[in-house]
């Protein structure tokens, strides 16, 4: 049996999941101030200025995790498909049409004609097959952890002809649709995709975006310009054609306030990370704050439960009362923001709200007593001699980290848990998570699937919990990878939620929340289905 592109998409996103991601993404680009954008008809040209909180690490699409680099490695390489930001549909974009057996094992894509590389050769099925092959074979895990998940089962690409890719898999992998929508799953030309993981970094790429690199400076800065002749965009994009600017010009600024101040005077024209406390002075110049959550997992640790005090199931458990998210929100992110209720963020299709996600310092009290953690002379808890102490790994990927954590910290104090915070490169996170050097590391996932559990806490991936099997986990995780129909699918995700959580594999804090600073003159700053940036229809006024 086959399935048509417009019933396929139904394989991942059901009606009701895509209407609880659209209502969580109707506010996407009309931000929170009283200020409006500028009105009329999109004016070409011009140079946006667009200030980073922090360093792009990779210029290519395939390993870019944190936000700030998607941002800028997501606007050269387009996808198979898209994801409707407003309904959760998958659209076409450079496949014209697709289709998939029953049971998820093969999906055919049908691509677009006329369609280029912006170094001059032809998209073709063959290039999907080396993007895809290059993947899992060069990139591999460790290099590229998401799109190897998306990935999960690939036995090779099929050219059944120039414009006809038939992408296997050795056992179901329904997500794989929603999948082909991501910046991971972009497509590079054949030059590229011969390259190794760090050259592909370096920022000499060419995709069939919307703009191409014409400057990359690693951990430094990224100038893109517009790609001429671009007339194959997404159908969720707002017009036809090429992108109205001309040049983004992105720069590192690291500190909130210097960020601000640029805004506001009209040295930069948009800013990431936008707090609470930038608005009165981004409102006061006449800019506003474009606000949008993220579907995935929130922010939270995830436990090393190999090592350490987190070893113990009573500590994980009793950690997940301790914490007081609603008072995190409050005084460190501001309404935009919403506390973690679940192991998936809500804007995830598939999210369930779980009951033990609550505060009740009580309950973490009685838990550790029972555990046999009682409290010490500091009012540290202790057991046989150790101290309930643990440190977390974290990079300041989000500008609110550290504030959050510290926050943390004394949440934590508080029933006689000492948490010692460890901040890194965000390189080094990712070294220290590989080599298993951690006992908690805190960071969020963002994808529009509730398949991300499974990248996230499969034995097959990165298993930073460094967990052994749990049976029941394990079968969900794969039953949900295997499963089509879409009402059976969101279940076992429900199911994955809860088991992530009672087995103290992730203990969540607060949902993410993209908050971007807007000038005056810039309209139709838009986010797309995963909360980033999407440039191509963004215009200047004069």
């Amino acid at each position: 049996m086959s399935i048509s592109s417009s019933s396929a998409s139904r394989l991942v996103v059901t009606a009701a999941a895509a209407a609880v991601l659209g209502a969580a993404l109707t506010a996407c680009g009309s931000g929170t101030a009283a200020n409006s954008e500028p009105a009329g008809d999109p004016q070409p040209g011009g140079t946006l200025r667009y200030g980073l909180s922090q360093a792009p690490t990779c210029a290519d699409p395939a390993q870019a995790g944190s936000n700030q680099t998607i941002y800028v490695a997501r606007q050269v390489v387009d996808s198979l498909t898209d994801q409707d930001p407003e309904t959760g549909e998958i659209v076409p974009w450079l496949a014209e049409s697709w289709e998939s057996n029953a049971d998820g094992t093969q999906f055919t894509f049908r691509l677009k004609e006329g369609v280029t590389f912006s170094d001059g050769t032809p998209l073709s099925a063959e290039s999907v097959k080396r993007n895809f092959d290059a993947i899992v074979n060069t990139l591999g895990g460790v290099k590229a952890p998401q799109a190897v998940g998306f990935l999960a089962g690939y036995t090779g690409t099929t050219v059944v002809d120039d414009r006809t890719a038939q992408v296997n898999f050795s056992a179901p992998n329904a997500p794989f649709l929603q999948a082909t929508a991501s910046h991971q799953l972009g497509l590079l030309s054949a030059a590229d995709t011969a390259k190794s993981a760090e050259e592909r970094c370096a920022g000499d790429l060419s995709g069939t975006g919307p703009f191409v690199y014409e400057g990359y400076q690693q951990d430094k800065s990224a100038t893109l310009v517009k790609r001429a002749g671009y007339s194959w965009g997404s159908e969720a994009f707002g017009h036809d054609g090429e992108a109205y600017l001309d040049r983004i010009e992105f720069t590192i600024v690291p500190e909130s306030g210097v960020r601000t101040g640029s805004l506001a005077s009209g040295q930069l024209d948009a800013i990431s990370d936008a707090l609470p406390q930038d608005a009165p002075q981004i409102e006061g110049a006449g800019g506003r704050i474009l606000t949008t959550p993220n579907p995935g997992i929130p922010f939270g640790f995830q436990p090393n439960v190999s090592r350490g005090v987190l070893a113990d199931p009573a500590v994980r458990s009793a950690l997940v009362p301790a914490i007081n998210r609603q008072e995190l929100v409050d005084t460190v992110l501001g309404p935009d923001f919403r506390p973690a209720t679940s192991t998936l963020a809500s804007a995830t299709p598939g999210y369930v709200e779980l009951a033990d996600v609550t505060y009740d310092p009580q309950k973490a009290e009685q838990i550790l007593d029972d555990a046999g953690w009682v409290p010490g002379p500091d009012g540290i808890r202790v057991k046989d001699g150790r101290r309930l102490s643990f440190p977390v790994l974290f990079s300041s990927v989000f500008a609110g980290n550290q504030a959050i954590l510290e926050l943390v910290q004394q949440q934590l104090r508080a029933v006689g848990i000492d948490l010692q915070l460890d901040l890194v490169s965000t390189p080094e996170t990712t070294a220290r998570q590989n080599a298993g050097d951690y006992e908690a590391s805190y960071y969020n996932s963002t994808r529009a699937d509730g398949d991300i559990l499974r990248t996230a806490f499969g034995l097959d991936g990165r298993n930073i919990n460094r967990r052994n099997p749990i049976p029941e986990l394990d079968d969900v995780l794969g039953r949900q990878l295997s499963t089509t129909d879409p009402a059976a699918r969101g279940a076992l995700i429900g199911q994955a939620q809860q088991l992530v959580l009672d087995n103290g594999l992730w203990i969540p804090t607060v949902e993410l929340s993209q908050a971007i600073g807007a000038g005056p003159n810039v309209a139709d700053l838009k986010f797309e289905a995963s909360a980033r940036l999407q440039f191509v229809d963004t215009w200047l006024s004069e």
